[in-house]
Protein backbone atom coordinates (compact mmCIF):
# COMPACT_ATOMS: atom_id res chain seq x y z
CA UNK A 1 0.00 0.00 0.00
CA UNK A 2 1.49 3.34 -1.08
CA UNK A 3 1.48 6.18 1.39
CA UNK A 4 -1.83 8.07 1.00
CA UNK A 5 -1.81 11.86 1.01
CA UNK A 6 -5.49 12.64 1.67
CA UNK A 7 -8.35 11.14 3.65
CA UNK A 8 -10.03 10.13 0.40
CA UNK A 9 -6.97 8.22 -0.78
CA UNK A 10 -6.48 6.72 2.67
CA UNK A 11 -10.04 5.41 2.75
CA UNK A 12 -9.72 3.89 -0.74
CA UNK A 13 -6.40 2.23 -0.02
CA UNK A 14 -7.39 0.95 3.41
CA UNK A 15 -10.61 -0.48 2.00
CA UNK A 16 -8.64 -2.27 -0.71
CA UNK A 17 -6.14 -3.71 1.76
CA UNK A 18 -8.87 -5.01 4.06
CA UNK A 19 -10.80 -6.44 1.12
CA UNK A 20 -7.70 -8.29 -0.09
CA UNK A 21 -7.30 -9.70 3.44
CA UNK A 22 -10.93 -10.97 3.31
CA UNK A 23 -12.02 -8.74 6.18
CA UNK A 24 -15.82 -8.61 6.33
CA UNK A 25 -17.43 -5.27 5.33
CA UNK A 26 -14.06 -3.76 4.32
CA UNK A 27 -15.29 -0.22 3.62
CA UNK A 28 -17.03 0.04 6.98
CA UNK A 29 -13.98 -1.37 8.73
CA UNK A 30 -11.72 0.98 6.79
CA UNK A 31 -13.69 3.96 8.05
CA UNK A 32 -13.28 2.77 11.64
CA UNK A 33 -9.55 2.14 11.18
CA UNK A 34 -9.01 5.52 9.55
CA UNK A 35 -10.92 7.43 12.19
CA UNK A 36 -9.01 5.76 15.02
CA UNK A 37 -5.58 5.96 13.38
CA UNK A 38 -5.97 9.62 12.50
CA UNK A 39 -7.83 10.54 15.70
CA UNK A 40 -10.55 12.41 13.81
CA UNK A 41 -14.36 12.47 13.97
CA UNK A 42 -16.10 10.26 11.41
CA UNK A 43 -17.74 13.27 9.77
CA UNK A 44 -14.34 14.56 8.66
CA UNK A 45 -14.25 11.77 6.06
CA UNK A 46 -17.27 13.35 4.40
CA UNK A 47 -16.69 17.03 5.12
CA UNK A 48 -12.96 17.19 4.30
CA UNK A 49 -12.02 14.22 2.08
CA UNK A 50 -9.09 16.15 0.61
CA UNK A 51 -7.54 16.95 3.96
CA UNK A 52 -3.92 15.80 3.95
CA UNK A 53 -2.62 13.29 6.47
CA UNK A 54 0.29 14.15 8.70
CA UNK A 55 3.32 11.89 8.76
CA UNK A 56 2.26 10.60 12.17
CA UNK A 57 -1.25 9.82 10.94
CA UNK A 58 0.12 7.97 7.91
CA UNK A 59 2.42 5.87 10.08
CA UNK A 60 -0.37 4.99 12.52
CA UNK A 61 -2.72 4.15 9.66
CA UNK A 62 -0.16 1.79 8.13
CA UNK A 63 0.31 0.05 11.49
CA UNK A 64 -3.42 -0.19 12.23
CA UNK A 65 -4.21 -1.47 8.73
CA UNK A 66 -1.53 -4.16 8.87
CA UNK A 67 -2.78 -5.38 12.22
CA UNK A 68 -6.41 -5.34 11.11
CA UNK A 69 -5.47 -7.32 8.01
CA UNK A 70 -4.15 -10.02 10.36
CA UNK A 71 -7.68 -10.14 11.86
CA UNK A 72 -6.74 -8.39 15.07
CA UNK A 73 -9.93 -6.70 16.31
CA UNK A 74 -9.86 -2.91 16.14
CA UNK A 75 -10.72 -2.82 19.84
CA UNK A 76 -7.45 -4.62 20.57
CA UNK A 77 -5.52 -2.28 18.29
CA UNK A 78 -6.82 0.88 19.95
CA UNK A 79 -6.90 -0.67 23.43
CA UNK A 80 -10.51 -0.11 24.39
CA UNK A 81 -14.06 -1.32 23.73
CA UNK A 82 -17.34 0.53 24.19
CA UNK A 83 -19.76 -1.34 26.44
CA UNK A 84 -23.15 -0.03 27.50
CA UNK A 85 -22.18 3.45 26.35
CA UNK A 86 -18.88 3.54 28.25
CA UNK A 87 -15.27 3.00 27.17
CA UNK A 88 -13.43 0.12 28.81
CA UNK A 89 -9.69 -0.31 28.65
CA UNK A 90 -8.53 -3.74 27.46
CA UNK A 91 -5.38 -5.71 28.19
CA UNK A 92 -3.92 -8.93 26.85
CA UNK A 93 -5.42 -10.82 29.82
CA UNK A 94 -8.96 -9.48 29.58
CA UNK A 95 -11.75 -10.75 27.39
CA UNK A 96 -12.91 -8.21 24.82
CA UNK A 97 -16.50 -7.54 26.00
CA UNK A 98 -19.00 -8.07 23.18
CA UNK A 99 -22.33 -6.33 22.63
CA UNK A 100 -24.16 -9.59 23.39
CA UNK A 101 -22.93 -9.33 26.98
CA UNK A 102 -24.99 -6.16 27.38
CA UNK A 103 -27.95 -8.56 27.59
CA UNK A 104 -26.68 -9.48 31.07
CA UNK A 105 -26.96 -5.86 32.14
CA UNK A 106 -30.41 -5.45 30.59
CA UNK A 107 -31.82 -8.52 32.32
CA UNK A 108 -30.18 -7.68 35.64
CA UNK A 109 -31.60 -4.15 35.66
CA UNK A 110 -35.05 -5.44 34.74
CA UNK A 111 -34.95 -7.85 37.68
CA UNK A 112 -33.80 -5.11 40.05
CA UNK A 113 -36.46 -2.70 38.81
CA UNK A 114 -39.17 -5.36 39.21
CA UNK A 115 -38.21 -5.64 42.86
CA UNK A 116 -37.78 -1.91 43.42
CA UNK A 117 -34.07 -2.24 44.02
CA UNK A 118 -32.62 0.86 42.34
CA UNK A 119 -32.58 2.83 45.58
CA UNK A 120 -31.34 -0.02 47.76
CA UNK A 121 -27.71 -0.45 48.88
CA UNK A 122 -27.29 -3.68 46.92
CA UNK A 123 -24.14 -5.78 47.19
CA UNK A 124 -22.98 -7.10 43.82
CA UNK A 125 -20.50 -9.89 43.10
CA UNK A 126 -18.93 -10.24 39.63
CA UNK A 127 -17.09 -13.53 39.03
CA UNK A 128 -14.40 -13.49 36.32
CA UNK A 129 -14.59 -9.75 35.81
CA UNK A 130 -11.99 -9.23 33.07
CA UNK A 131 -12.25 -5.53 32.17
CA UNK A 132 -14.76 -5.01 34.96
CA UNK A 133 -17.46 -4.29 32.39
CA UNK A 134 -20.29 -5.97 34.31
CA UNK A 135 -19.53 -4.64 37.79
CA UNK A 136 -18.54 -1.14 36.66
CA UNK A 137 -21.63 -0.83 34.49
CA UNK A 138 -23.97 -2.03 37.22
CA UNK A 139 -22.44 0.29 39.81
CA UNK A 140 -22.74 3.15 37.33
CA UNK A 141 -26.41 2.36 36.78
CA UNK A 142 -27.12 1.67 40.48
CA UNK A 143 -25.76 4.62 42.47
CA UNK A 144 -26.43 3.07 45.89
CA UNK A 145 -24.83 -0.31 45.10
CA UNK A 146 -21.35 -1.54 45.93
CA UNK A 147 -19.56 -4.67 44.85
CA UNK A 148 -16.63 -7.03 44.57
CA UNK A 149 -15.15 -8.32 41.32
CA UNK A 150 -12.90 -11.37 41.08
CA UNK A 151 -10.55 -12.77 38.48
CA UNK A 152 -7.70 -15.25 38.39
CA UNK A 153 -5.53 -12.71 36.56
CA UNK A 154 -3.80 -9.93 38.44
CA UNK A 155 -3.37 -8.02 35.19
CA UNK A 156 -7.11 -8.20 34.51
CA UNK A 157 -7.87 -6.94 38.02
CA UNK A 158 -5.50 -4.00 37.56
CA UNK A 159 -7.27 -3.16 34.29
CA UNK A 160 -10.69 -3.47 35.92
CA UNK A 161 -9.58 -1.21 38.76
CA UNK A 162 -8.53 1.49 36.30
CA UNK A 163 -11.87 1.18 34.51
CA UNK A 164 -13.74 1.50 37.80
CA UNK A 165 -11.81 4.64 38.69
CA UNK A 166 -12.25 6.08 35.19
CA UNK A 167 -16.02 5.75 35.48
CA UNK A 168 -16.24 7.12 39.00
CA UNK A 169 -17.21 3.97 40.89
CA UNK A 170 -13.82 2.97 42.29
CA UNK A 171 -14.85 3.94 45.81
CA UNK A 172 -17.71 1.42 45.67
CA UNK A 173 -15.75 -1.43 44.06
CA UNK A 174 -13.23 -3.90 45.44
CA UNK A 175 -11.19 -6.45 43.48
CA UNK A 176 -9.99 -9.88 44.55
CA UNK A 177 -7.74 -12.41 42.84
CA UNK A 178 -9.40 -15.81 43.19
CA UNK A 179 -11.23 -18.52 41.25
CA UNK A 180 -14.98 -19.09 41.32
CA UNK A 181 -16.27 -18.44 44.86
CA UNK A 182 -13.05 -19.45 46.64
CA UNK A 183 -12.58 -17.23 49.67
CA UNK A 184 -15.74 -15.21 48.99
CA UNK A 185 -17.94 -14.40 51.98
CA UNK A 186 -21.50 -13.23 51.53
CA UNK A 187 -24.12 -12.23 51.75
CA UNK A 188 -24.57 -10.61 48.32
CA UNK A 189 -27.82 -9.53 46.74
CA UNK A 190 -26.68 -10.22 43.19
CA UNK A 191 -24.11 -12.41 41.47
CA UNK A 192 -23.29 -11.81 37.81
CA UNK A 193 -20.79 -13.66 35.68
CA UNK A 194 -19.63 -14.03 32.11
CA UNK A 195 -17.39 -17.03 32.80
CA UNK A 196 -15.25 -19.06 30.40
CA UNK A 197 -17.79 -21.31 28.63
CA UNK A 198 -16.20 -22.60 25.44
CA UNK A 199 -15.66 -26.39 25.51
CA UNK A 200 -11.92 -27.02 25.41
CA UNK A 201 -12.02 -28.97 22.15
CA UNK A 202 -13.87 -26.13 20.40
CA UNK A 203 -11.28 -23.43 21.03
CA UNK A 204 -9.12 -24.48 18.07
CA UNK A 205 -12.09 -23.86 15.77
CA UNK A 206 -12.89 -20.33 16.93
CA UNK A 207 -12.30 -17.34 14.68
CA UNK A 208 -8.82 -15.86 14.61
CA UNK A 209 -10.11 -12.71 16.28
CA UNK A 210 -11.14 -14.75 19.33
CA UNK A 211 -8.72 -17.68 19.32
CA UNK A 212 -5.57 -15.59 18.88
CA UNK A 213 -6.40 -12.32 20.59
CA UNK A 214 -8.64 -13.25 23.54
CA UNK A 215 -6.90 -14.95 26.50
CA UNK A 216 -7.48 -18.70 26.60
CA UNK A 217 -8.17 -18.54 30.34
CA UNK A 218 -11.21 -16.35 29.61
CA UNK A 219 -12.51 -18.82 27.02
CA UNK A 220 -11.83 -22.38 28.18
CA UNK A 221 -14.74 -23.73 30.19
CA UNK A 222 -13.50 -27.31 30.41
CA UNK A 223 -14.62 -30.42 28.55
CA UNK A 224 -18.30 -29.42 28.40
CA UNK A 225 -17.85 -25.67 28.88
CA UNK A 226 -19.64 -25.78 32.23
CA UNK A 227 -16.78 -25.99 34.75
CA UNK A 228 -17.20 -22.53 36.26
CA UNK A 229 -21.00 -22.72 36.34
CA UNK A 230 -20.74 -25.95 38.30
CA UNK A 231 -18.19 -24.49 40.72
CA UNK A 232 -20.30 -21.38 41.35
CA UNK A 233 -23.57 -23.28 41.75
CA UNK A 234 -22.08 -25.58 44.38
CA UNK A 235 -21.62 -22.66 46.77
CA UNK A 236 -23.96 -19.95 45.59
CA UNK A 237 -26.75 -20.53 48.17
CA UNK A 238 -24.32 -19.55 50.93
CA UNK A 239 -23.02 -16.48 49.09
CA UNK A 240 -26.33 -15.19 47.67
CA UNK A 241 -28.90 -16.50 50.17
CA UNK A 242 -31.66 -14.13 49.06
CA UNK A 243 -31.14 -12.53 45.70
CA UNK A 244 -30.38 -13.35 42.07
CA UNK A 245 -27.71 -15.05 39.99
CA UNK A 246 -27.34 -13.91 36.37
CA UNK A 247 -25.07 -15.83 34.00
CA UNK A 248 -24.06 -15.26 30.42
CA UNK A 249 -24.17 -18.62 28.59
CA UNK A 250 -22.87 -19.97 25.32
CA UNK A 251 -24.80 -21.46 22.43
CA UNK A 252 -26.86 -24.46 23.51
CA UNK A 253 -25.93 -24.17 27.20
CA UNK A 254 -29.10 -22.56 28.56
CA UNK A 255 -30.81 -25.80 29.55
CA UNK A 256 -27.73 -27.18 31.27
CA UNK A 257 -27.05 -23.99 33.20
CA UNK A 258 -30.73 -23.66 34.12
CA UNK A 259 -30.60 -27.20 35.47
CA UNK A 260 -27.53 -26.41 37.55
CA UNK A 261 -29.25 -23.35 39.01
CA UNK A 262 -32.47 -25.22 39.73
CA UNK A 263 -30.54 -27.96 41.52
CA UNK A 264 -28.58 -25.43 43.56
CA UNK A 265 -31.39 -23.04 44.36
CA UNK A 266 -34.54 -25.12 44.25
CA UNK A 267 -34.62 -26.22 47.89
CA UNK A 268 -36.86 -29.15 47.01
CA UNK A 269 -38.96 -27.23 44.46
CA UNK A 270 -38.46 -25.45 41.17
CA UNK A 271 -36.32 -22.34 41.37
CA UNK A 272 -37.42 -19.16 39.64
CA UNK A 273 -35.32 -19.24 36.47
CA UNK A 274 -35.47 -16.76 33.60
CA UNK A 275 -33.70 -16.70 30.26
CA UNK A 276 -33.09 -13.86 27.86
CA UNK A 277 -32.17 -13.81 24.16
CA UNK A 278 -29.60 -11.53 22.56
CA UNK A 279 -30.22 -9.46 19.43
CA UNK A 280 -29.42 -12.50 17.26
CA UNK A 281 -32.19 -14.52 18.89
CA UNK A 282 -29.89 -16.82 20.87
CA UNK A 283 -30.44 -17.41 24.57
CA UNK A 284 -27.59 -15.43 26.10
CA UNK A 285 -28.55 -15.18 29.79
CA UNK A 286 -29.86 -17.48 32.47
CA UNK A 287 -30.98 -15.94 35.77
CA UNK A 288 -32.07 -17.73 38.91
CA UNK A 289 -33.66 -16.42 42.10
CA UNK A 290 -32.20 -17.65 45.37
CA UNK A 291 -35.49 -16.76 47.04
CA UNK A 292 -38.92 -17.96 45.94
Amino acid sequence: MTKPTTLREALQQTTGALSNASIEAPEREARHVLVEACAIPTEHLIAWPDKRLTAEQSARLAEFTARRCREEPLSRIVGWREFYGRKFELSSETLDPRPDTETVIDLTLEIIDAEGGRERPLRVLDIGTGTGALLVTLLSELPFASGIATDISGDALATATRNANRHGVGDRAAFMQTSSLDGIDGPFDLLVSNPPYIPSADIAHLSTAVRVFDPVAALDGGADGLDIYKAICRNVPNVVPSGWVVFEVGAGQADDVSGLLEAALGNGGPASVQTRKDLSGHIRCVAGATHC
